[in-house]
């Protein structure tokens, strides 16, 4: 059976006014089945979202995504990339769906949220307004909204941040799609209505058997809902392996060195929390080898000759560390 999406040497690159190129994501690779969660990973600048835009095809115009983005949901594998607009209008929204990092920005300000959900039903369904607002109303209650009918009629200034987020997860949903992309949906929120939203996403897999994405920086927000994780540093997949892989045996050192960053309960608070030294280098000044280098405390010379390939150092536990294979 193939992947539900199957993502093969992605590369985004953005065309200057001088007639450079910036390339923001590079050779990124990873596979995601049906029903499965992989978590995506990195600091802010790491290529994250502008992956998902790419899955989505949302890049600005002035972006450009080469390789290959196979998509199967019972047919045969399409590549987005290559399918003709039309078609992938029709993907996006109802196979494919996007919750967007802030809500306030996404959401239409002068229309109805309700409105909103049904306009997306409407545009891959023939179908009443009148039934399409129900199944936004339906929608809503899916997602927890309590009163759902008569909080359909509000406009989102006059939802709380959590409510806001809840309906865009209801637009996201509304079609049944089999892969989410849910970027940094907890952005902003307190951590009470953040645990909310990640219960509720866990639900909404279960009940609706998404395949999801789920895109953050927040290394403890991915352990609680992630099956796989993929670690992103300056556009790079630099480690890719199961949660315990990750979290109890993480391999490249940037990996290692997010999560000796983390406090806990048992840190030492008369001591400063462990830093990775340096910083991370602008888009037009990435190295050419493993962007890390520069900040590794075990680089070799190999390091910064070219990119490293991708090491299996365990079975479905990947790492792009040339120090790993003894190099």
């Amino acid at each position: 059976m193939p992947p539900l999406l199957d993502v093969r040497n992605l590369s985004i690159s953005f065309s200057g006014q001088d007639q450079t190129h910036l390339t923001a994501v590079r050779d990124l690779s990873f596979t995601l089945a049906p029903r499965e969660v992989l978590g995506l990973v990195g600091e802010s600048g790491s290529g994250k979202s502008l992956t998902a835009l790419a899955l989505m095809r949302l890049l600005p115009p002035a972006g450009r995504a080469t390789g290959e983005i196979l998509f199967s949901n019972g047919t045969a594998p399409r590549d987005l990339l290559q399918v003709p607009d039309e078609q992938m209008r029709s993907l996006r929204g109802s196979h494919i769906a996007m919750i967007f990092q802030e809500p306030m920005t996404a959401l239409n300000p002068v229309m109805r949220v309700g409105d909103q959900i049904a306009e997306a039903v409407r545009a891959h369904t023939l179908i009443t307004k009148s039934a399409a607002w129900d199944r936004a109303v339906e929608a809503m209650n899916d997602v927890a909204i309590p009163d759902a009918a008569r909080r359909a009629r509000d406009y989102p200034h006059q939802l709380s941040g959590g409510m806001r987020q809840r309906i865009m997860i209801a637009m996201a949903i509304v079609n049944r799609p089999q892969l989410l992309i849910a970027d940094e949906p907890t952005t902003a929120l307190d951590v009470t209505i953040q645990a909310q939203i990640l219960e509720l996403l866990s639900e909404l897999r279960e009940k609706f058997g998404l395949a999801m994405l789920f895109i953050s920086h927040d290394l403890a927000v991915v352990s609680q809902v992630a099956d796989r994780v993929a670690v992103m540093y300056v556009g790079s997949l630099i480690e890719l392996g199961s949660k315990p892989d990750i979290f109890r045996s993480a391999a490249h050192p940037y990996t290692r060195g997010l999560l000796n960053a983390v406090p806990t309960l048992k840190t030492d608070r008369t001591q400063p929390l462990r830093t990775i030294d340096g910083t991370v280098p602008p888009m037009h000044a990435v190295p050419a080898g493993c962007p890390f280098e520069p900040r590794c405390e075990v680089r070799i010379p190999e390091c910064a000759r070219a990119l490293p390939p991708l090491l299996e150092v365990a079975p479905g536990h990947w790492a792009r560390c040339p120090v790993l294979n003894g190099a």
